[in-house]
């Protein structure tokens, strides 16, 4: 029954609110805002395009994809705290290395990585993770590879130490960013002309968002699905997985420094 429910919840950003025999309108295809439904011409007031009329024969809510870079000791709940939330809402994930060998998560877990960075697809989100990212945010390969695919991405999500690898690639220049809370001061070193926030569960940036340590990214991770899906999405998703901490709005909200 759950997954029934949340299956409808998927559908309500575009058939939730609408009156039978009334023209809706909706953003052309650009970002976070594409799911909403208006009922009047105009501007949308997220990206500022023209909205277009609705049909819903031709306008099917599109499955996003969302790729997970994993470095050999990598954060077990990290990653699969996120995985847990995307997969709920219909994401389609996959994960990706340097190379296909397989890795180890805390010394604990092994992964098979789907991808190395030589065949991996575009993905609509590219996603880091901390444990042993150093090694990943000095590897110029790595880092390289992640600018080159920076046309093909709409959003980057990071939890943990994650941020050191966005923040290599150039990502998190003048931004409000977040980290583990005992990288805070490293981080700052890092990225001297960025804000970097202690106690916040996450922090927004629009197409970035950053999320403290551990736990903190599954709060990103659902924050990332409201904006996307709806916050009734997210609020199910967080039912579904009997996590009673997420509070909608908890986080930082920011553009630019």
């Amino acid at each position: 029954m759950k997954k029934i429910m949340l299956l409808l919840l998927l559908c309500l950003p575009f058939t939730g609110f609408t009156q039978p025999g009334t023209q809706q309108y909706v953003c052309p295809p650009c970002g976070p805002c594409d799911n909403r439904l208006f009922d009047k011409p105009g501007k949308c007031p997220d990206c500022s395009m023209d909205l277009i009329p609705f049909n819903p024969e031709t306008m099917k809510q599109q499955t996003l994809t969302i790729a997970f870079y994993l470095q050999d000791g990598v954060e077990v709940l990290d990653f699969a705290g996120p995985m847990e939330v995307f997969s709920y809402a219909g994401f389609k994930v996959f994960t990706v290395s340097k190379n296909k060998a397989p890795l180890k998560s805390q010394g604990i877990l092994t992964i098979v990585p789907d991808y190395s960075i030589e065949d991996a697809p575009p993905a609509d989100i590219f996603a880091v993770f901390g444990g042993n990212s150093s090694p990943t945010s000095a590897d110029k390969a790595v880092i390289s590879w992640i600018k080159a695919r920076d046309k093909d991405t709409r959003h980057y999500f990071s939890v943990c130490t994650g941020a050191f690898i966005l923040a290599s690639a150039g990502l998190l220049d003048n931004l409000t960013v977040t980290t583990f809370h005992s990288s805070i001061n490293d981080l700052r070193k890092k990225l001297p002309n960025a804000k970097v926030l202690d106690n916040a569960r996450y922090v927004d940036n629009g197409r970035i968002i950053t999320t403290a340590g551990i736990s903190a990214g599954i709060d990103g991770a659902l924050h990332l699905v409201s904006r996307l899906r709806g916050e009734a999405v997210a609020k199910e998703i967080a039912v579904q997985m009997e996590y009673d901490k997420y509070v909608p709005g908890q986080g930082v909200i920011a553009t630019s420094k």
